[in-house]
């Protein structure tokens, strides 16, 4: 895969509404006439980083802060224009921070999710810089200490959960956009995604390792987490889709939540919708699979999604003009659980078991767990039969071939050795109404 410039020239493109930036040197002054403000002084900047403020005519005396990140090659004022959360700002009355990213990594303006530094509380890099512009609103604008907030795009989405995870007393919740978990990337030279093991389609931990990655970015913290939110289009390549369900398995781990939903619905068409609550009915972890979108999240309304997600919206939330109420999950039918179908380990031999993960109108994503036996494998083969009228359109961790009913998966090249009683997961989404395969699992 290959990270391009097209992805974000509708950010870079709306450079040209500079004019409407207003600088301020230092602390001379606030925002004035709901303008978009550059700060040049807001305090420790070891990111190196540019700093740019929405502040809307009317709020409270105390109003909550929203960081709204942009993608790679994007900027600061670029997301202002073209995302809805400045006029969402205004109906609703909190401030807006939109950083500027201005960390290379092979390509321009990427926030740093990479480095040793930001991946440690306090270490520095891009997330001191982010919590230096904080500190400045709630100082220079009273902002609410108790309602801050972080949602982002692309790298801006990798940096949500960046700062959910080094920041956890300081964010109330956040929602990613196209994002991967927390730790994904080993170090600058695994970032790039046409090279990357991370958005490479061979990152799978399970959600211990995910959970403990995010426990050892602030050690010893007992406090209240924020909650998440999370988003990703169902046919994005650029950061895999599959890259969601490790951002599920992270945050439900951290929380303590089963890997099942409580509940699922359709919010508005196209959008699938997890929901994780705890047993106070509190929904700690939503997650959106946006059918057939690509790398071009938030539009349509997902902004107001997080805003209201956020808490920050008083009105009725009901689709497709608004978004739904996050303190009590909805009544739905909760997924159903699917047996899972398997062939016996005997000896070196393999097996292969089946989890429906997730089902839209028209279709479903499937989830194939392959175990060693009792001796250890080099290479596997699952052979998956499913009913007519069932296509498997995108497949990840593993090689398709096959049309109709009847494909076959092999094992990739990082997947294929495993130990005893080991076992590796590949995932498809397929079209069609959800049935349960047919697999057998094969290994030299």
């Amino acid at each position: 895969m290959k990270l391009t410039r097209k992805l974000v020239t509708g950010l870079v493109a709306s450079l040209a509404l500079a004019g409407a930036v207003v600088l301020v040197p230092g602390l001379t002054r606030p925002a004035t006439a709901a303008s978009l403000v550059e700060v040049t002084a807001f305090g420790d900047n070891p990111g190196g980083m540019r700093m740019h403020v929405y502040v809307p005519d009317n709020r409270p005396a105390n109003p909550a802060i929203v960081v709204a990140m942009h993608g790679c090659g994007g900027s600061g004022p670029g997301f202002y224009s073209s995302s809805e959360f400045a006029s969402l700002a205004n109906q609703y009355g909190f401030i807006v921070i939109y950083p500027t990213a201005t960390q290379q990594a092979g390509f321009g303006n990427c926030f740093d999710t990479w480095s040793d530094a930001a991946k440690r509380r306090g270490g520095g890099s891009d997330p001191v810089s982010i919590m230096s512009m904080i500190t400045y609103v709630q100082r220079q604008y009273g902002g609410d200490p108790d309602r801050v907030y972080a949602t982002g795009s692309s790298s801006g989405g990798m940096m949500t959960n960046q700062m959910l995870a080094l920041y956890p007393d300081v964010f109330r919740a956040g929602a990613a956009f196209m994002g991967v978990p927390f730790a994904c990337f080993a170090n600058a030279a695994d970032f790039p995604p046409g090279t990357s093991r991370c958005t490479g389609g061979s990152m799978d931990r399970t959600p211990q390792q995910w959970g403990d990655a995010v426990r050892q970015a602030y050690p010893g913290y007992t406090g209240p987490r924020p909650r998440v939110q999370l988003w990703h289009g169902t046919n994005d390549t650029l950061v895999p889709y599959q890259l969601l369900q490790e951002e599920i398995e992270q945050w439900t781990n951290v929380f303590g939540l089963s890997q099942t939903p409580t509940s699922t619905d359709t919010p508005q068409p196209g959008w699938n919708r997890r929901r994780y609550a705890d047993a106070s009915g509190t929904v700690q972890v939503e997650a959106y699979s946006i059918q057939g979108a690509g790398h071009s999240l938030p539009a349509g309304g997902m902004a107001a999604a997080a805003v209201a997600f956020f808490g920050l919206t008083d009105r009725p939330t009901t689709p497709p003009t608004s978004t739904p109420p996050t303190s009590t999950p909805p009544t739905s039918t909760p997924p159903t659980s699917t047996p899972p179908t398997s062939t016996p380990p005997v000896g070196g031999a393999c097996s292969a078991s089946y989890r429906q993960v997730n089902s839209w109108p028209g279709g479903f994503q499937g989830e194939v767990t392959v175990r060693a036996g009792t001796s250890a494998i080099n290479g596997w083969t699952v052979g998956i039969s499913v009913p007519g009228g069932i296509s498997i359109s995108q497949l990840w961790n593993g090689v398709l071939s096959g049309s109709g009913s009847s494909y076959t998966v092999r094992n990739a090249s990082w997947n294929g050795s495993l130990a005893a009683n080991g076992s590796t997961v590949f995932g498809f989404i397929a079209s069609g109404t959800p049935a349960t395969p047919t697999l057998t699992c094969t290994s030299p």
